[in-house]
């Protein structure tokens, strides 16, 4: 396999030094380019496949083939303990994740401000399906307690939360009518206008049809009986 290998790379700081010491490419060796000290503090890797790492255990198979390793030109999968949480909840719940989602961060380090053994609310953080997720992972690590419990208390608080959301959005609604405030239509009626002038639409193409097809089929009927009575007075001149 050595053999097929190209290594060329692994030599580029020795190429490029030979170069500048013959005048192939102009200026001195110690006024090179600043890659040529960067590449001769980090060489590139000569190795092309990751390591093996020692088996502590002894396969059942002691075949040559149960033993050659595999996947060692594949990225390591990487696999973190909530992705089978969230994976859970927005199956559970696929509509939160039409909800805005918040991407802005102060410093990049805004999960060291969480503290999960609070509740789901979070201060500069909304709440969403991820807070299910964290509140989840923070009761069956540090809790102990089992997946299904731990997600099942998780959702009770998050449903708990989002009803108490709705109360005040139809208080606040409220409140604001009654000082004069006018809302306009809701993502729903705006859904429900453009069904309803879609089905009116199709309504009026479907007549159409219908009474295209009905001309059509009167006319070839029409012609099927008149070329029958020219059938008719042929045969009686006959």
């Amino acid at each position: 396999m050595g053999r097929g290998r190209q290594f060329l790379a692994a030599r580029v700081h020795q190429s490029a030094q030979t170069l500048l010491a013959t005048s192939v490419i102009p200026g001195k060796p110690n006024q090179a380019a600043p890659w040529v000290k960067a590449v001769a503090n980090i060489p590139p890797a000569e190795i092309l496949t990751r390591p093996y790492p020692i088996q502590h255990t002894e396969p059942k198979d002691r075949g040559r083939a149960a033993q050659r390793p595999r996947n060692l030109f594949r990225p390591t999968k990487i696999v973190h303990p909530e992705d089978q949480l969230r994976q859970d909840f927005f199956r559970d719940h696929p509509w939160e994740l039409a909800r805005p989602k918040l991407l802005l961060e102060m410093d990049g380090q805004d999960a060291r401000y969480r503290d999960w053994s609070k509740g789901l609310r979070q201060p500069g953080m909304a709440l969403s399906g991820e807070s299910v997720v964290q509140r989840q992972l923070w009761l069956m690590e540090v809790k102990g307690v089992s997946k299904l419990r731990a997600y099942d208390l998780a959702r009770k608080e998050f449903y708990k939360l989002r009803q108490q959301e709705e109360i005040e959005r139809r208080i606040s609604v409220e409140e604001a009518r009654m000082y004069g405030a006018y809302f306009g239509k809701t993502n729903l009626q705006v859904g429900m206008e453009l069904e309803d002038g879609v089905y009116e639409g199709w309504k009026t193409w479907a007549t159409e049809q219908i009474t295209k097809l009905e001309a059509e089929r009167v006319a070839a009927y029409a012609n099927v009986v008149d070329v029958a009575e020219d059938k008719a007075e042929e045969g009686a001149e006959l």
